[in-house]
């Protein structure tokens, strides 16, 4: 009421029965038991997850907004797949390390942080701590403090060079991230040398149709093209594509994202 500028929101909540599990009581109607019996309290279980279904400026108020949320539960095939999916990409043996997979996934750096480096204290084995080292490197190139990010990177890489046979694909791992710092900081030419590296890896490990290999191709094509070597560029992305159509769904948008690519490349040329 103080300031103009803020913008006020109600919140209409809409509950189907037909939802909800029969082992759950997902809320509770709790106004005999309110300080404020005339406010008709809900009180919802934790975890309770609400869809957004629509969001619209009220008529009399455009300052004032409905949005529509309606009551979901674990047989929701949209939120199962994205639970399945976020679970895969945190998937890690130990809890504490799955713990710090997902804190990156959300952008909680610093707490992320401070776990990383307590399992560092702790770490038993050559192969955690490059582990380790790796995740604070990619901790720092998501906050963009990218020479930071390369010292991280670059111990994980002597831990493993010491331990792991030559053409070890986790090594192609670690070649890649550093050359995506070097992208980062726009220094193409050290980004080429390491992404080279990588390929020079998967090439000999990989299958000729792994989505890893495609990702060397187009992360080296994408290098390129900012340096002006357009017809590098496209042989690169080329390639990149036709592993990608061999191996991913047709609409899967890492195929759109590199068509997009060779889109541009073919502008400059």
């Amino acid at each position: 009421q103080k300031n103009p500028d803020v913008v006020g929101v109600i919140f209409i909540m809409t509950i189907d029965q037909s939802k909800l599990s029969t082992s759950n009581t997902p809320f509770a109607m709790i106004d005999e038991h309110s300080a404020i019996p005339s406010e008709q309290e809900i009180l919802f279980t934790m975890h309770t997850v609400f869809r957004v279904v629509e969001m619209k400026q009220t008529a009399k108020n455009n300052r004032l907004w409905e949005v529509q949320l309606t009551i979901t539960d674990d047989n929701d095939p949209q939120l199962s797949t994205l639970t399945n999916r976020i679970k895969h990409e945190v998937q890690d043996p130990t809890g504490w390390h799955r713990m710090g997979k997902l804190m990156l996934k959300v952008g909680h750096f610093d707490q992320a942080e401070e776990l990383y480096q307590e399992l560092l204290k702790n770490a038993s084995s050559d192969s955690e701590r490059a582990h380790i080292y790796h995740m604070l490197g990619m901790l720092k190139n998501q906050q963009g403090k990218y020479p930071e990010a390369v010292k991280f990177y670059e111990k994980s890489l002597e831990i493993k060079r010491k331990t792991l046979p030559e053409h070890d694909a986790s090594l192609a791992t670690s070649y890649n991230n550093i050359g995506l710092v070097y992208d980062n900081m726009g220094e193409y030419s050290k980004a080429l040398e390491f992404y080279e590296k990588s390929l020079k890896i998967r090439e000999i490990s990989l299958p000729p149709t792994h989505p890893d290999l495609a990702q060397s191709y187009n992360n080296i094509g994408m290098t390129y093209y900012p340096m002006g070597e357009y017809s590098k560029a496209f042989s690169y992305l080329e390639k990149a594509l036709g592993i990608l159509r061999k191996s991913l769904p047709s609409t899967h948008p890492h195929i759109k994202s590199v068509m997009n690519s060779i889109a541009a490349v073919k502008e400059k040329l």
